[in-house]
């Protein structure tokens, strides 16, 4: 077993893991956040997105004695301090950018990586920002649409 010590939206988490456990089995299985989804196993779904010092990873294909000491931030990080449901996830559930939910946590990553990046993007931007992640419910227009939503409340917020 290896101790794992990482910053997980903003706190500061320890946990035992055998040095095989994935990143995303770390996160679900022994830190019980369960926002992140395993899809393909494969790098391939997008399901598994989490932001890894900023930068988007797919956990399913990280060992999560590879996180030791970073900074970690799961769909759960989106929410805002009291708990409601943060500008992104809010913008995707006006636009009804859900269908299934299974893709959503990772989509609302791709978003908040793009975000973070550029403010104001445009519909090729985002289209290349998700173009990683799969929804199996078409679900692209409405989650296209949760973007721009996003996009322009947090502009409007600074």
């Amino acid at each position: 077993m290896s101790e794992i010590k990482l910053t997980i939206n903003g706190v500061t988490r320890t946990a035992s893991a055998e040095p095989r456990t994935s990143l995303l089995d770390f996160i679900r299985e022994h830190l019980g956040l369960t926002a992140t989804h395993m899809g393909c196993e494969h790098g391939v779904c997008g399901a598994c997105s989490v932001m890894l010092d900023g930068v988007p990873v797919r956990s399913c294909l990280m060992f999560a004695v590879q996180a030791d000491g970073h900074d970690v931030m799961t769909a759960e990080g989106l929410r805002d301090a009291d708990g409601a449901p943060g500008v992104i996830m809010d913008s995707f559930i006006e636009a009804h950018g859900m269908q299934c939910g299974y893709c959503t946590p990772g989509m609302m990553v791709a978003t908040h990586a793009l975000l973070s990046q550029s403010p104001d993007p445009t519909d090729d931007e985002i289209r290349e920002a998700i173009g990683g992640n799969l929804c199996r419910c078409t679900g692209y227009a409405q989650i296209i649409e949760a973007i721009r939503i996003a996009a322009q409340r947090l502009r409007d917020a600074t």
